[in-house]
């Protein structure tokens, strides 16, 4: 070790420190706030603990507990392993597995005979808060490979055992001890415990072992923590609204759809309710493919083997297909849309004067998931996809995909989405082999998705070797009122499939050329953007989607009659209306539409019927007294056509 380094620091400065000076006590030289707040480093391009000692020149930057995202995992990770101190402690016969942090907070997989309860995790807790009074210094050690799993395994920790002799590739393995718990980890970690104040163990569930269905399952207790009791509270009630808001909580509550074990998981059984909201989406979209020169086309929901073994899927998908024999000739469910546009568009030669096509389908495929994955309308087996394909020239790309691009930002506005950003996810140019298609193809499709972002002035995250085998692509991710992060839009590139099925056109010089094919779906599927459209609205749908725009409520029977003509006279109007004619208290059915949320509910009483009117209520501010039937249809009007969120 050199007696002296040179340390640079993001502002360019140097400071010059004995070999060996830990990042904390540099932070010390600099101002004593800073090393209170120190909670890691970034050592050159290496995160590391503020008390791991410098040994050569570099650049280094200290994090301290406000710093980002990197703050964030040290102190999950570390709150990760106090969990597992605590759960030890309590319960010395359980094994530990894993426990990272994860995006919002941490877990910890445990083997232990018994489950754990409720009343367990309120042991735990109070375990983990005594462990951090306590202020036990987190200490990284490296020792040899060979001692490490000898020591676990002596300890009775085979899980850990295990991930030493498959994961550790270094002679040595990297140790942190705190007090009477050892644990497995690159690291870095807090300096103590101490610094673990603001955190709640949240629920438990199973797990496999590596993931694995046929491995020993596990428990997995889910954490949160935060560097204050504020960011933890405004985190928990969050938390309280997204349950609030769960699809499936409301989904049942709003009677909009259903699942059913006589049939089988991930399947969905639309009600009256819920099959008028898909529709009412269906039918926008529809209506925006035509103003967009789509062409809609329907296709079979089974195919021959043999189209799928020409396709590739039969190779690289087959567990999660569905197949059948038909004839003693293997058929295949359609998992997905493709293969049967590619045969339309092939069933006739081709010009370069005809492109681009642009077929769509709103098509119903069928994926076979693993059970454990199924989550309501978000992962199911059978869902349909906003689908559609483009086929186009290479000079007619980039134009194609800023269509694209807008048409995505257009619908998400319509529904109610004020953020969204692009990830465009390119090659890794390290591993060409592991792609379909040229270099030269390649390099014109990442080129043009990147291009047509950068003519629009869209901002994106550029992700090296994301892409999927066939082809680079755009992703659109929303962001809903909760600030969490969905996929959405799709444009994929496909160098596999143009190639495997012979897609081609005659281009102006009368030669064959190969087409250039893009994939797209807008929603991802139907199923899937209606969950995430139910949790951002809370199901209070805006007026234009609403399953029912309008409820009618007679005050009494002698008013029910004023009440039909109402509701036929809005039928004739166009919007979705009831009539409400049980024998029940207003009051009541008021607060029962109210917590269906029905835009608005029109009561008739007596005054209504002299004056040819209706009381107007809407969900949002209430009474707003009488209306006209003329003015009543011209306000709806407005607030379809505008898409309004709300009045």
């Amino acid at each position: 070790m050199p007696s002296e380094i040179t340390i640079t620091l993001p502002d360019g400065s140097a400071m010059q420190v004995a070999g060996g000076t830990t990042a904390l006590q540099v932070a010390e030289k600099i101002g004593k706030r800073l090393a209170k707040d120190a909670v890691a480093a970034r050592f050159g391009d290496t995160f590391i603990d503020v008390t791991r000692p410098l040994t050569e020149d570099g650049r280094l930057q200290i994090i301290t507990a406000g710093g980002g995202e990197d703050a964030l995992d040290v102190l999950r990770h570390s709150t990760s392993h106090l969990m597992a101190q605590a759960v030890k402690q309590l319960w010395p016969e359980a094994q530990v597995a894993i426990g990272p942090s994860i995006e919002t907070g941490f877990y910890y997989d445990f083997l232990k005979d018994e489950p754990f309860t409720e009343e367990d995790l309120a042991r735990i807790e109070e375990r983990m808060k005594k462990l951090a009074a306590e202020n036990i210094p987190i200490r990284r050690v490296e020792i040899p490979k060979e001692e490490a799993i000898a020591r676990f395994k002596e300890m009775g920790e085979s899980f850990k055992a295990e991930l030493v002799e498959e994961r550790v590739d270094t002679p040595e393995a990297s140790l942190y001890e705190q007090g009477d718990f050892i644990d497995l980890c690159r690291g870095p970690h807090l300096p103590s415990t101490g610094k673990i104040k603001a955190f709640k163990l949240l629920s438990v569930a199973g797990a496999y072992w590596k993931g694995d269905e046929h491995n020993v399952q596990l428990q997995r207790i889910y954490g949160t923590s935060f560097y204050s009791d504020k960011e933890l509270e405004e985190h928990l009630e969050k938390l309280e609204e997204a349950k609030r808001r769960d699809h499936r909580k409301l989904g049942k509550e709003l009677d909009l759809f259903s699942f059913h074990e006589e049939v089988g998981g991930g399947l969905v059984f639309w009600h009256p309710k819920g099959a008028i909201l898909r529709e009412q989406i269906e039918g926008y979209l529809k209506g925006e493919l035509q103003r967009r020169d789509y062409e809609l086309v329907v296709t079979p929901h089974i195919a021959r083997g043999e189209l799928w073994s020409k396709t590739g899927h039969l190779s690289y998908y087959r567990e999660n297909m569905f197949l059948m024999d038909v004839d003693g000739e293997p058929y295949v469910v359609k998992p997905m849309n493709c293969p049967g546009h590619i045969l339309i568009y092939k069933n006739a030669l081709r010009s370069y004067r005809e492109l681009p096509i642009r077929y769509a389908e709103f098509g119903t495929v069928y994926r076979n998931e693993r059970g454990g994955v199924l989550h309501g309308l978000m992962r199911v087996r059978g869902f349909t996809q906003d689908d559609a394909h483009i086929f186009c020239t290479p000079e007619q790309i980039v134009e194609e995909v800023k269509k694209l691009v807008q048409f995505s930002f257009d619908i998400y506005k319509d529904f109610g989405f004020e953020e969204y950003f692009v990830v465009l996810s390119a090659r890794d140019p390290e591993n060409a082999e592991k792609y379909a298609g040229e270099a030269e193809g390649w390099d014109l499709a990442e080129s043009s998705l990147a291009g047509a972002l950068d003519e629009m002035g869209v901002p994106y995250e550029r992700e090296e070797g994301e892409a999927v085998f066939y082809g680079p692509k755009i992703d659109i991710k929303l962001k809903d009122v909760l600030g969490r992060e969905w996929q959405a839009t799709t444009i994929q590139f496909d160098f596999n499939l143009p190639e495997r099925l012979d897609i081609t056109y005659i281009g102006e010089d009368g030669a064959e050329h190969q087409v250039l094919m893009v994939h797209r779906a807008l929603f991802g599927s139907l199923e899937r953007f209606i969950g995430i459209l139910i949790e951002h609205h809370g199901g209070a749908f805006p007026l234009w989607i609403a399953p029912m725009q309008a409820v009618v409520l007679p005050i009494t029977d002698a008013h029910v009659e004023y009440a039909k003509k109402v509701v036929e006279n809005l039928h004739a109007e166009g919007f979705r209306v009831k009539g409400d004619y049980r024998n029940e208290k207003i009051g009541y059915k008021i607060r029962e539409h109210q917590l269906q949320k029905v835009p608005y509910m029109l009561v008739c009483g007596q005054r209504e019927i002299e004056e040819g009117t209706v009381s107007v209520r809407n969900r949002y501010e209430g009474d707003l007294g009488a209306m006209s039937l003329a003015k009543l249809v011209e306000t709806l009007r407005e607030l379809e056509a505008s898409k309004a969120v709300r009045p």
